[in-house]
């Protein structure tokens, strides 16, 4: 069995995303790993060369921002299409997975290699929001997506790369994978937020006619549930020097230092799912 892993990638520098480690997570159980970097503002095409991995393989392209949402689904079909593996695991440059779930992971993989009525495996999310301690369930946050692929040529990834389809137009046939994926995507400075969303909102991913230039910030994080688990190892300098969620980690301490979750550090989220957004 083999496993590729596939990303897109355009100004992580300059929006501050944790592609590094994104890439890592997964980088010990992929035989090869296909970076998509597209003609960037900043140093983002030396970032990925820093990896220094035999099996990272970068291939460049212009993006056509013309396009708008539709450029992220367009490039992501083009990483996927270089992927040799029999299954291609794709992370968006905020999505890091746990290294306790790596074998796990693995594992499904080859279970269901030769089962060819599976098509994709699932993965459940965890919507990381202000803090690394806190998450979102409310409504417009999904929390299932398919991020693990049968590489057969059939399967291409649509709308703003949210998720993938299969090309006869059927539905996909899904396994659920067991396992966390961790999004980072809204765990950042207010000003670094404020770039993401105006470009966003550039390339038609966010709606202009809405606020999303993040003036407000992420407002009283207590109304979002918290995490006590640990977080991805490759993540530890990016947890620890983020002073928002060094803060919350310590109101939290003070006010539910007696609940044994604090002390056990699960890894788990609650099931109960608000209907309604939260603003």
């Amino acid at each position: 069995m083999k496993i590729s892993g596939f990303t897109i990638v355009r100004n992580a520098v300059k929006f501050n995303y944790p592609v590094l480690a994104s890439i890592r997570s997964i980088l010990p159980i992929c035989d090869e790993f296909i970076v998509n970097v597209g003609d960037s503002e900043d140093e983002t095409l030396d970032l990925i060369r820093s990896i220094d991995s035999p099996k990272i393989r970068i291939i460049q392209n212009t993006w056509d921002m013309g396009q708008g949402s539709a450029v992220l689904s367009l490039q992501t079909s083009l990483a996927l299409k270089e992927c040799k593996g029999d299954w291609a695991f794709y992370l968006q440059s905020d999505e890091v997975i746990h290294e306790a779930d790596l074998s796990k992971l693995k594992f499904w993989m080859r279970y269901y290699l030769n089962r060819k009525e599976v098509d994709a495996l699932r993965l459940w999310w965890f919507h990381f929001y202000g803090s690394y301690w806190r998450y979102r369930i409310d409504f417009g946050w999904y929390q299932k997506q398919d991020r693990i692929i049968r590489n057969n040529n059939q399967i291409e990834s649509y709308g703003d790369a949210f998720g993938f389809r299969r090309i006869d137009g059927k539905r996909l046939r899904t396994r659920l994978g067991f396992c966390y994926l961790y999004h980072y995507g809204w765990v950042n400075s207010n000003e670094a937020m404020q770039k993401r969303c105006a470009n966003a909102a550039e390339i038609g991913f966010m709606d202009k006619n809405k606020n999303n230039t993040f003036t407000g910030g992420y407002g009283d994080l207590n109304r979002f549930p918290s995490y006590w688990g640990t977080h991805p190892a490759v993540m530890k300098a990016l947890v620890e020097n983020h002073n928002l969620s060094r803060e919350d980690f310590n109101l939290l301490r003070k006010r539910l230092w007696w609940n044994p979750l604090f002390w056990f550090r699960p890894r788990y989220k609650t099931a109960r799912r608000v209907k309604e957004r939260i603003t």
